[in-house]
């Protein structure tokens, strides 16, 4: 680690020269607390007593080595300012304690990877389908034989690789694993950014998680928090005294969720979250970054009133740029609700430089539109083509993620207008909608089944709703439309260009019908026909060009699916003018492939 670039915000390596270090007869132990009188490490191989640190480099660090430190070892420092003492893990500790407890762990996180292959070949996804699968880990499922219920990272990794590819997921989306004390803060208020949390194992064993998914050709995502920290006096809160980490000012210290804002004008504040963010990558192999709540980091508190935050965009873009050079084929990806322009454009092209952003918009307006009844829908039938207006403005990634199923929300089934029995149907058509229309594709664990209750992180989810016909049905559905968007490159090679959308027709309000077509090189055609209404669309038409023909490729209201009458027909061919005509059923979707009329 270089001082100039670690306090310039440049440095992306902080942690490996930082925090508590293990070789074969001890630990070096280092830490930057420049306000701190003087610094001890206390620790379990020590009775946690004082051994005192000496001041190194310019002044501002601390270091000890301790022959008889070893890994699995637990320590703190102690930290003395102005006269009093505060004890406080590492902020680069490698590990830490379960909660409620909060000592430093030391990790020897060396680890000899198998999965070259996958990480020499994989790329960012553009022109790839990315159908991601987002889970809490402690709620996914439960472990009967651990009092918390957990399941550890190298239990999880069998289970989950082999449900992605039942299911057709080729990427995981992980919450935070990062160390945190609050089980409901779901990893979002972190207390060790460079610890995998202990409540699912340890560090040898998550990097098998993903070494596992790559050996399955899928992706692992994790979600990282470069916004704020937990407020817990013994993490990174008035570190050495003073807040090192914070502002000094109260009204931009504290966040809306009441922990602690990252002072962005400090730059050792930016090289200890790049080098967090190029931790996850670098050594567990992640194949990218979703990063939380970046309009925080953009604009002074989340607020686009009161300004942009100049300190934070150097930061995303220094930290994006340096990111994207030590790991081309990495995946950035913003959750950014504002309109804040060039997100996904690279820093060297005046971008932020991510891969993706989150389309909240889509997600907003779709599941708003569905909410509605289907009388509702009449005025507000422009909420499904809007998104299309700006989407080349952005690389987009379509999300119906776990903020959509809890608190008060209600899950993305329930959202669905009208009774049980027409909550699945039309669950089946938004989901359609949602496979064919641009942009890559994320959904929260029990989505894919139709869960029907909220999720909490205390509890799994309602596996046994699939002993119920409807919702295995539901949960057959998802599997066939995952695989078809897999299977079909003509669903996401041309995400980006307008040559790979069109609207067949969006102006059909009183009928709630819409159509589209997606086309890329190579690929037949698809044709997407959809219902939002509650009842059967007699003599719909649109123009699909004459001597063409459509057949049938998937059927929300197929039997198979738990669908009723009428169900979509198989095939059906333009008349001399290129039109098609049919009767289309109540909430519902079908995909078609459109291809030549051949004459024998």
């Amino acid at each position: 680690m270089r001082l100039d670039e670690f306090y310039s915000g440049r440095s992306f390596d902080s942690y490996t020269w930082l925090g508590a270090h293990t070789d074969s007869t001890g630990t070096m132990f280092r830490v930057f607390a420049p306000h701190a009188d003087s610094v001890s490490v206390i620790g379990s191989f020590n009775d946690w007593n004082d051994a005192q640190m000496s001041r190194i480099g310019d002044g501002s660090f601390w270091a000890l080595y301790v022959s008889n430190a070893k890994a699995g070892d637990m320590y703190k420092y102690r930290i003395y300012h102005n006269g009093t003492a505060t004890e406080h893990s590492d902020p680069y500790a490698f590990g830490m304690q379960l909660r409620p407890e909060s000592a430093s762990v030391i990790r020897d996180i060396r680890y000899d990877f198998d999965d070259f292959p996958w990480m020499n070949g994989r790329g960012v996804w553009h022109g790839d389908a990315l159908n991601i699968y987002e889970v809490h880990l402690g709620s996914w499922k439960e472990n009967p034989d651990d009092p918390n219920g957990w399941y550890d990272y190298s239990e999880l990794a069998p289970k989950l690789i082999s449900y992605c590819k039942e299911h057709g997921y080729n990427c995981i989306e992980l919450m935070p694993l990062n160390e945190y004390p609050c089980d409901n803060s779901w990893g979002y208020q972190a207390t060790g950014f460079f610890a995998p949390t202990a409540r699912y194992g340890e560090a040898k064993q998550l990097k098998q998680f993903v070494e596992q998914c790559h050996k399955h050709s899928i992706a692992v995502i994790m979600d990282f928090v470069p916004v704020h920290f937990a407020v817990d006096g013994y993490a990174l809160a008035n570190f050495d005294g003073t807040p090192l980490f914070e502002s000094e000012y109260d009204d931009i210290s504290y966040s809306e969720w009441g922990s602690r804002n990252f002072d962005f004008s400090k730059g050792y504040v930016r090289s200890f979250l790049n080098s967090a963010a190029n931790y996850w990558l670098t050594e567990y192999h992640f194949d990218g970054l979703r990063m939380d709540a970046i309009s925080r980091v953009i604009y002074w508190m989340g607020e686009p009133q009161r300004g942009v935050n100049e300190n934070g965009l150097e930061f995303l873009k220094n930290m994006n740029a340096g990111l994207k050079w030590i790991h081309p084929s990495a995946i950035l990806c913003a959750e950014d609700s504002t309109d804040y322009p060039n997100v996904t454009r690279s820093v060297a092209e005046g971008g932020l430089g991510f891969d993706y952003k989150w389309d909240m918009g889509w997600m907003n307006d779709t599941l708003d539109y569905f909410i509605k009844n289907p009388e509702e829908r009449v005025p507000h039938y422009h909420k499904l083509t809007f998104s299309m207006l700006y989407n080349y403005s952005e690389k987009y990634i379509l999300p119906l993620s776990h903020d959509e199923n809890v608190h008060g929300k209600a899950t993305i089934m329930q959202k669905m207008n009208g009774g049980y029995d027409d909550k699945f149907p039309q669950a089946r058509a938004l989901y359609m909608y949602m496979y064919a229309h641009p942009g890559k594709k994320l959904n929260f664990m029990g989505s894919e089944f139709g869960q029907l209750r909220e999720w909490d992180e205390t509890r799994e989810q309602d596996w046994d709703m699939l002993k119920y016909p409807i919702h295995d049905a539901f949960s057959a559905f998802m599997k066939k439309l995952c695989k078809l968007y897999l299977k079909k490159p003509v669903l996401s090679r041309w995400d980006d260009t307008p040559d790979g959308f069109a609207w067949l027709d969006c102006d059909s309000a009183l009928r709630r019908c819409y159509t589209m077509i997606r086309r890329c090189d190579g690929e037949k055609p698809i044709v997407i026909v959809m219902n939002f209404s509650d009842s059967v669309q007699e003599h719909y038409s649109f123009n699909i060009g004459a001597g063409k023909k459509l057949t049938i490729l998937l059927d929300s209201t197929a039997d198979e699916f738990n669908g009723c009458l009428p169900h979509y027909k198989k095939t059906l061919k333009a008349d001399q003018n290129g039109n098609v005509t049919m009767n289309v059923p109540r909430y519902s979707a079908a995909y078609y492939t459109l291809a030549d009329i051949t004459v024998s």
